[in-house]
């Protein structure tokens, strides 16, 4: 299994469908953001032959030579997305989720109107200079995974419970529906009116809230003189100590403590109904591999399980009317080892299915006949915290 993400090269390029125009070109290597720059006659080729084989109704989505793969997909017949990873192990299920990710940002900071009738290329180019950090973040090596399972990234607090109540109550004294706790970009609690909100809207806007650099303008609360001076106090002093807890769960996702076997390394448990996840490389933190190398890893065995093995989540693009009918035919549970059979050498990985969770985990210690069973036990101390 290749290791999605390693060292290579991933452009991302944006055109009016229309007349090809360029709109931007993002760049990145081994995870950074990268200056090398695609030549416009190899963007003119690229969207050429996509423009051709549509004026023959015939859709273009993927194609694969020895060290690139490349992926195309169009938005409301006015935007065309192409992407071109050097990556090793990249799969086209991890760029076409990555198309619509940047599609939704591109939506959340300009609008759909502004890209479904564009009057005015360069003015659009300049508006959409605003989504470059955001979709720069989709490119590089983040410790989140939303954007490729399109469930939203969460840690459980410890005091889950106190800082639900306290946010509902300020979202209803400050006239919303929708609020929202972040931590890392992810989620602590929101309101069930923001749980509502669908896919992407769910998943790009506490992206969006772990771009923006420290320094970057934000709305800040202010009290009002007469009309609401102690607001955030009736709400938010009671809770301090439970917010402050929150701070260092970040990548940890589960509470401190949480009883987790010694031989995981790494875990993703899915809600697929709920839409929501939590993802963690930190158990074991000290020994190899590293977190990075973790996260590589389960990205990937996450893609070649929701590509080969299990369906594809509800409602998902990817998702047929075939795929739907057959999913009582799915496997439950696989696995996969990498290199020897030895403990402590190589890697094992399992995921596991079971009603609307999926479980993956990645582990070094544990003999094959062992991972079931790992597994099994795992996603049943997890169950009630997702």
């Amino acid at each position: 299994m290749g290791e999605e993400g390693t060292e290579g090269t991933v452009h991302l390029l944006c055109l009016a469908a229309t007349s090809g125009v360029p709109l931007f070109c993002r760049s990145s290597r081994g995870g950074a953001p990268a200056r090398q720059q695609l030549p416009f006659s190899v963007i003119g080729s690229l969207n050429g032959v996509h423009m051709f084989g549509q004026n023959l109704e015939v859709q273009l989505s993927s194609a694969r030579t020895e060290d690139t793969t490349v992926v195309w997909k169009s938005f409301h017949d006015s935007i065309t997305l192409i992407v071109l990873s050097s990556e090793e192990g990249t799969s086209e299920l991890r760029l076409e989720r990555l198309l619509q990710m940047v599609f939704g940002a591109m939506v959340l900071l300009v609008g759909l109107e502004e890209l479904t009738n564009i009057r005015n290329v360069e003015r659009l180019k300049k508006e959409l200079r605003a989504s470059y950090r955001l979709i720069d973040s989709f490119l590089g090596d983040s410790e989140l995974i939303g954007d490729l399972t399109q469930c939203v990234d969460c840690v459980v607090p410890p005091e889950g419970s106190l800082l639900q109540e306290a946010l509902s109550g300020f979202a209803e004294a400050a006239g919303t529906a929708f609020g929202s706790l972040v931590v890392s970009g992810r989620v602590v609690a929101a309101t069930e009116s923001w749980w509502r909100l669908g896919t992407p809207e769910a998943v790009l806007l506490p992206w969006l809230v772990g771009s923006l650099p420290p320094q970057a303008a934000r709305d800040y609360p202010v009290y009002l003189p007469h009309g609401s001076p102690t607001l955030l106090d009736r709400w938010w002093q009671p809770v301090l100590d439970p917010l402050r807890a929150c701070v260092p769960l970040g990548p940890r996702a589960l509470p401190a403590g949480f009883p987790l076997h010694m031989d995981i390394l790494g875990l993703l448990l899915l809600h697929l109904e709920l839409k929501r996840c939590l993802f963690t490389v930190e158990p074991s933190a000290d020994q190899e591999p590293s977190p990075e190398h973790r996260r590589r890893l389960l990205r990937a065995f996450y893609t070649l399980v929701t590509a080969s093995h299990f369906p594809p989540e509800p409602g998902s693009p990817e998702e047929k009317v075939e795929d739907a009918a057959q999913r009582s035919q799915v496997p439950r549970a696989c696995y996969l080892v990498s290199g020897p059979e030895e403990p402590g050498t190589g890697w094992r990985l399992v995921a596991l299915q079971s009603g609307p969770r999926r479980l993956l985990l990645l582990s070094a210690q544990s003999p094959t006949h062992a991972l079931r069973g790992l597994a099994t036990h795992t996603l049943h101390a997890l169950t009630p915290l997702l």
